[in-house]
Order: C-alpha cells, then structure tokens, then sequence
C-alpha cells in the first residue's frame, strides 16, 4: 500500500520542501504520514466544498497548493477547514512556494508553457521569476489572447508596454512585485497573476508590458497536469482534479 510518505518523498524528486521560502507553511499539515492512501483529491484551494468533494469521493487524502493552514490558529471552529478535515479523516498535504520554484516542474514552468515558451529557467533576481523566449516575436494582445485561452480566462488584464515581444518573465500568484526583476533581465512582458497600481505604473516607465491573469488562473494551470503526474507515479491511488475549487469570481 503507498503511504503519504510515499507521495511526499516523491515530491521531494522534483519540488523539495527545503526549496519553499522562509514564510511558508509546506508539507503535510493534517494527518498522519503513515496513512495508507487509496484516493486522493488535488485541488489549488482546501475549502469547505472542497472537503466535501473529497468526502463524497472516499478520499483519505487532499493535495493542493496553498496551505490549509498558514498563520497561527487562535481558534479552532466547527467548521472551520482544519477542523472539518480531521473530523472526516481526511489529510492535507500542501505543496505551495516549493512548487512555485521548481525549475522540474511547477506552477511557473506550467504558467510559462502555456504562454508559449520554448525554454524556461529561474531568474536571479525576484522571488520566483522564471523567463524564457517566445518562438516569434508578437504582440501583447495576440500574447494575452493566447495566455486567456490557455489558463481558460473569463477575462483577463494586459497593457501595451513597448509593443513587439520576444522574451517573457512569468510570476505567477502574486508575482506583481517581480515587475523590477523583470526589468533587470531585460523582459519584454510580464505575465503575472496579482499586480498593484504602483507596480503598473512601474511597468508602464520601464516600457514593460503586463498581462495579469488573476491570482487563480495563474496557477490552476498545474492542478490537471500535477494529477497526472500522480497518477503515473502511482496507478494504485485514484487522483482526481477537484471540479468544485474555484475562485467563484464574475467577469462583466
């Protein structure tokens, strides 16, 4: 029978938890690392419909990306996530900045494939900045287009920058504040799921382009490829891309 340890020491293979920044909480966050798994669900959020997608399933398991728990709890509600997830015996493992980083495979590898580039690899500079080249020039809004059709947007944000563009950063999440490492590595575009006004404005001095995608979309983009993943490495457990983690949000 595989273990969560199992899936764990998997991950380590390809997005260690040594790599996730200091801030973060990664790893298993609920349950017991020896629990034998036979149906897991993956999914970008743990929320409360989340959990009951995973009762419903039989799921012994949920893996997602941001961390179910993240600051210090000071209480503990009935139906709070955590407390909702121990009750129904259902652990969470959370694989978040880690995954960001990954130069094997990760959010801003799967974020930079769907943009279209032919290479990817990790900036020096900013937090979790990855770039690489497109395979033609183009322009912004054939780019966002593409990136809207990919990341399966109902709508999406992008400004002109310089106009032609050839080399992408990508940051997925909030990745807004890379707008100056971006700069640095000579980036024609950035393509980003959180931005700030200032650092829209700072993009607009710096003649860099921005297509924010939202926070979600911009990393969504793993959960279906990261189950298959899975489910190779493991065709006993039956892995499932959650249908009910959404943002929820509306696009007029």
């Amino acid at each position: 029978m595989t273990t969560i340890q199992d899936i764990l020491n998997y991950f380590e293979s390809f997005a260690p938890l040594c790599t996730a920044m200091d801030f973060d909480n990664c790893g298993l966050i609920v349950g017991d690392a020896h629990l034998c798994v036979t149906k897991a669900l993956v999914a970008l959020d743990i929320t409360t419909e989340v959990v009951e997608e995973a009762k419903l399933l039989g799921c012994e398991l949920i893996i997602s990306h941001h961390p179910v728990i993240f600051q210090p709890i000071k209480q503990l509600g009935t139906q709070s996530v955590p407390y909702l997830l121990a009750q129904n015996g259902i652990a969470a493992l959370c694989m978040h900045t880690n995954l960001d980083l990954s130069e094997v495979f990760g959010v801003n590898i799967c974020l930079g494939q769907a943009a279209g580039l032919l290479t990817l690899q990790r900036a020096g500079c900013g937090d979790a900045l990855f770039f690489g080249e497109l395979e033609n020039e183009t322009d912004t809004l054939t780019l966002a287009q593409r990136v809207k059709n990919n990341l399966d947007c109902e709508g999406l944000r992008y400004t002109e920058g310089k106009g032609t563009l050839k080399t992408v950063a990508v940051s997925s999440g909030a990745g807004g504040s890379d707008i100056y490492a971006a700069a640095q590595i000579g980036a024609d575009v950035l393509i980003t799921g959180e931005i700030k006004h200032h650092e829209i404005n700072a993009a607009n001095e710096l003649r860099i382009a921005v297509i924010d995608t939202g926070h979600f979309k911009s990393e969504n983009i793993v959960i279906a490829p990261l189950t298959e993943r899975l489910t190779a490495e493991f065709p006993a457990i039956k892995f499932t891309k959650s249908q009910t983690c959404s943002d929820k949000m509306k696009y007029l």
